[in-house]
C-alpha cells in the first residue's frame, strides 16, 4: 500500500475533501422544521428505513468496520443526546455515527455545502441535515430546530473539526463553541472515534474500528463561563486516547 502525503498550513481551517460544491445561503427563509405531513412523513421513511441497508453495507463492505462501546448508549435510548465525532470521511462519517445510534434517529449539524446541491437538497436534509446558517438571521431557527430534536428524544451529531481530512488518524484541535448545546439542554454528550487499523495476511488492509465513550456532563461546580471548556476538554481528551489505536497510516499529514 503506498502512503500519499498531504501538507497542511492549518489545523482548524484547512479541508481536504475532493468536493467542490458552491454553499446555498441560509437565511431565515431557510427551513429547518417541516410542517407538511407528507414530508415529514416521507423524511422517516428516507431516513430510518430506505437509506438504513445502504448505510451498513456501505461500511461494511468499504471499511469492515467493528465497533466498541455502543451498549453505553443504551441507557439512553429514550432521551436526546449530542454526539461529537472525528471528521475523516465525506460519506462514512455520517452513515458509521448513524448506525451506531439506530434505531433512535441522527441528526447532524453540517455546513451549507451539504444542502447546496440541486434536487439533492431535501434528500439531504430528510437524511438529517441541519445547515449552519450563513445570516445572523436564521440562527433563530436553527437553534429552534435542534432543541426540537434533543425534545423529541432523538440525538443531534457534531463534527467539531468541521473540515474532513481523509484517513487522518489524530484528532486536531476544536474550539468549544459547539458544546454550549449539551450545557444548555442539560443532556449528556458521547464521543464517537473513528480508528483505522490494520487487518488481512500481511496487515496491510485498512478497516475502521470505532469507540464510543460518554457520557459526558457538565460540572455544574464550575462556573458557567468555564463549563464548555472543561466539557470540551473531556470529550477532546477521550477522542485522542482513542485515536492512539490507529496503527496503520494510508495519508500522512505533515505541516508545511
Amino acid at each position: 500500500m503506498e502512503k500519499r502525503i498531504i501538507y497542511y498550513k492549518d489545523e482548524l481551517n484547512d479541508e481536504f475533501s475532493t468536493a467542490k460544491i458552491e454553499p446555498r445561503e441560509i437565511d431565515e427563509n431557510y427551513k429547518y422544521e417541516h410542517k407538511n405531513i407528507f414530508w415529514r412523513a416521507f423524511g422517516w421513511l428516507v431516513q430510518n428505513v430506505l437509506s438504513v441497508p445502504i448505510k451498513f453495507i456501505y461500511v461494511k463492505a468499504k471499511f469492515k468496520i467493528k465497533y466498541v462501546g455502543k451498549e453505553k448508549l443504551k441507557l439512553y435510548k429514550k432521551q436526546g443526546y449530542f454526539v461529537y465525532g472525528n471528521h475523516t470521511q465525506s460519506f462514512a462519517d455520517t452513515f458509521i455515527i448513524t448506525n451506531t445510534i439506530f434505531p433512535k434517529r441522527n441528526f447532524l449539524i453540517v455546513n451549507p455545502e451539504n444542502v447546496s446541491m440541486r434536487f439533492l437538497g431535501n434528500i439531504v436534509q430528510m437524511l438529517g441535515a441541519i445547515p449552519i446558517p450563513t445570516k445572523k438571521k436564521a440562527m433563530k431557527n436553527f437553534l429552534e430546530s435542534i432543541n426540537a430534536k434533543i425534545k423529541k428524544g432523538y440525538s443531534v451529531t457534531i463534527f467539531p473539526e468541521a473540515h474532513i481530512w481523509p484517513y487522518y488518524t489524530k484528532i486536531r484541535p476544536f474550539k468549544d463553541v459547539s458544546f454550549k448545546y449539551p450545557i444548555e439542554l442539560n443532556v449528556p454528550a458521547f464521543c464517537v472515534t473513528n480508528t483505522y487499523q490494520s487487518y488481512g495476511k500481511n496487515n496491510d488492509k485498512i478497516q475502521i474500528v470505532t469507540y464510543v465513550d460518554g457520557p459526558f456532563f457538565s460540572n455544574e461546580e464550575l462556573p458557567i463561563k468555564e463549563r464548555k471548556q472543561d466539557l470540551r476538554n473531556r470529550v477532546y481528551n477521550a477522542m485522542v486516547e482513542r485515536s492512539k489505536n490507529s496503527n496503520i497510516e494510508y495519508i500522512e499529514y505533515r505541516p508545511n
